[in-house]
């Protein structure tokens, strides 16, 4: 199996940040658990309140975490931290690859080459585990690039549990690769097609890092 750094292992140790679009989240969980261990100390109610409303403030504070990463040269890059669960060539030439977000990634999503966004498309669906077959039919944005491999697409599909995708960017605009281009909240799965002629190099079972793990072979 080809080696690839953790992201622990490339994020750096300052400037993480959260990730935007955890407002309607993060904000309700955090102000509940600093009510309740404000409160604690005069009351048993609240104290018990206080433990899991800490406890998921934490959670949620590590889940909405945006690191800053070290953005690896190469043509095609990782748009998602997770694990390869599928490649599958298509029939047009291009290949499928498939990557699962579980809750413990990070789920900021950025852009697997330098390009022109040409299309940002919502499509409604249902929200099955992301690694059920099933998922084919889920909740998803459709992403174009135009890059010089050419039209580059990719897309994020939301989970049993992450039924919003937040897209950070409009069509029309010009993004660097490994660029912050959206987040989908909770586990989830980003698929990118590969063009004709470009070989892949990871394989199923392989964990990824966004703007990291490069996803094409000389």
């Amino acid at each position: 199996m080809p080696h690839s750094q953790s992201s622990a292992q490339r994020d750096s140790p300052v400037g993480v940040r959260l990730a935007r679009g955890a407002s309607p989240w993060l904000l309700p969980t955090v102000a509940t658990a600093a009510v309740s261990l404000a409160r604690a100390r005069r009351s048993g109610r609240w104290a018990a309140v206080a433990v899991p409303a800490t406890a998921l403030a934490a959670g949620m504070l590590w889940f909405f975490r945006d690191p800053e990463r070290e953005i690896t040269q190469g043509r095609v890059i990782s748009p998602a931290d997770g694990v390869v669960q599928s490649i599958m060539p298509w029939k047009d030439g291009r290949t499928r690859v498939a990557i699962f977000m579980s809750p413990l990634n990070v789920h900021v999503n950025r852009a697997p080459l330098a390009g022109t966004v040409t299309s940002v498309e919502h499509i409604p669906g249902g929200f099955v585990p992301a690694f059920n077959k099933e998922s084919e039919n889920n909740e998803r944005v459709v992403w174009h690039f135009d890059t010089e491999l050419g039209d580059i697409e990719m897309v994020q599909i939301a989970g049993a549990v992450a039924r919003r995708i937040v897209p950070y960017v409009p069509q029309g605009t010009k993004v660097e690769q490994g660029e912050r281009i959206g987040l989908i909240r909770f586990g989830s799965r980003v698929d990118i097609y590969l063009p004709e002629g470009v070989d892949v190099a990871v394989e199923v079972g392989q964990a990824t890092t966004a703007g990291v793990t490069r996803l094409d072979r000389d």
